[in-house]
């Protein structure tokens, strides 16, 4: 729990939100493995991703690419969040394990590490700061799923190659 409480740490410095800018994420967003989360696709607009989620939201402003969190309550990082390049999602995530949060097959956030990935051929792992991103590669998206002390702590889709840490 302390590698969480560190990265919180860095992540709570990253985010960096705009003052009064924040929006939640879906109450209870869906993963469609290589498909969607929380009704986000890759390549989406960010016209789209606002016409999806809202046009309130906290800017990162330490990222390598411009990205946009959309928290349970302000200034707090549970919630989800979108990373673009050239203006389209280039990575889609949940922050912090939020409550609600299933995939298509019925798994949960806070599932077993064993029930990660069932029925997909995961690609590997990618030791990331203080977790793991178990990646599946579903066509031209790679579904990551984020696991810490042994429990699933958050779904997020990138292209395939691509750095899934947050």
């Amino acid at each position: 729990m302390q590698h969480v409480v560190a990265g919180a740490a860095v992540l709570a410095g990253a985010l960096a939100l705009a003052p009064g800018a924040w929006a939640p994420p879906p109450a209870q967003g869906t993963l469609v493995p290589g498909v969607s989360l929380g009704g986000i696709e890759l390549g989406m607009t960010r016209d789209e991703v606002r016409a999806a989620w809202g046009g309130r939201f906290g800017v990162c402003r330490n990222c390598r690419r411009p990205t946009w969190f959309f928290n349970y309550r302000p200034y707090e990082p549970q919630g989800a969040g979108v990373a673009f390049r050239r203006g389209e999602v280039v990575h889609v995530f949940t922050l912090w394990s939020p409550p609600g949060w299933q995939a298509t097959d019925g798994l949960t956030l806070g599932a077993d590490e064993i029930d990660v990935g069932a029925g997909l051929v995961l690609a590997g792992d990618r030791a990331c700061d203080g977790y793991t991103a178990k990646r599946a590669v579903t066509g031209e998206t790679e579904t990551v799923f984020y696991v810490h002390e042994g429990r699933l702590w958050g779904f997020g889709l990138v292209r395939p190659g691509a750095n899934p840490c947050l």
